[in-house]
């Protein structure tokens, strides 16, 4: 997103609202060292709207449908701070708000009198930027956004949670703590939204998909250095599952029921039922 708000924009893609001027994505325009990692600093910020539009297929069909699931499975289960019944969600990994504001948005969104929202972020600059946001946008909600690891970080009970490209960025091994910490916070009744871009360990079927990913991304504007910048800084940092590994963990944890609701490309979302 850019320097300057407009609580008239909106998303082209997601419908929510964002900030008037763009800030294009151009943080791999200049060869950067081999050494060198991703990381969600103040350059990834300034940007990420761009980026996160022109790099993951179907983002804003993905948000679109948070405000419809959530509609069926917030039940009321929690108690705000007045003593009155709401749906508490969690945003994990919530960068700089944009299923938040999904949630919220004036067509299908929720009121202020419905939801509990909490927004957790371990990069302190997607976090003060999203506060900054959400304040500016749904000044009357009840939002609280929090600089926290997600592994470490203790969940209170909840109807809903939304990670999304977030599992991706943990160890392999610290995956599975986080997941049976989401399940045991989650109502029964209640859903886990998990987004993810995945592989599928077949070599061919993964090349075609990787191919096509690149033309995707060619097709919005990005060059071969760019595409080729990203993939080397994401390397090891970016870890991804095949969407077995997924459901597989999911019922380890719990989840008596999951599903593949969405899939563009390597990128897939998927719901897990409590």
């Amino acid at each position: 997103m850019s320097n300057t708000t407009d609580a008239d924009a909106k998303h082209p893609q997601s419908n929510i609202l964002v900030e008037e001027t763009v800030v294009y994505d151009n943080v791999f325009t200049t060869p950067l060292d081999k050494a060198a990692r991703f990381s969600f600093d103040e350059q990834v910020v300034a940007c990420f709207p761009d980026m996160i539009r022109r790099s993951v297929p179907g983002y804003g069909q993905m948000l679109a449908m948070l405000p419809i699931f959530a509609k069926r499975h917030c039940q009321a289960g929690q108690v705000n701070a007045e003593g009155k019944r709401v749906s508490r969600v969690y945003d994990l990994g919530c960068s700089l708000g944009g299923a938040t504001m999904a949630l919220l948005n004036e067509k299908g969104g929720f009121s202020k009198e419905e939801l509990q929202i909490k927004a957790v972020d371990i990069s302190p600059a997607m976090t003060q930027k999203a506060e900054v946001l959400l304040q500016q946008n749904y000044p009357e909600h009840d939002i609280e956004v929090i600089t926290a690891d997600i592994r470490g970080f203790e969940l209170e009970p909840c109807d809903m949670v939304i990670l999304n490209l977030t599992l991706q960025f943990l160890p392999p091994a610290d995956r599975t703590q986080v997941l049976q910490n989401i399940y045991d916070a989650l109502n029964y009744g209640g859903i886990l939204v998990l987004t993810e871009k995945t592989h599928t360990g077949d070599e061919q079927d993964d090349a075609w998909l990787v191919e096509r990913y690149y033309d995707f991304k060619r097709a919005n504007g990005y060059s071969e250095l760019e595409i080729s910048g990203k993939r080397n800084a994401l390397e090891n940092v970016l870890i991804t599952d095949t969407l077995d590994q997924h459901h597989q963990r999911l019922a380890e944890v719990g989840f008596n029921r999951s599903l593949t609701w969405f899939q563009f490309l390597n990128f897939a979302s998927m719901v897990a039922f409590k």
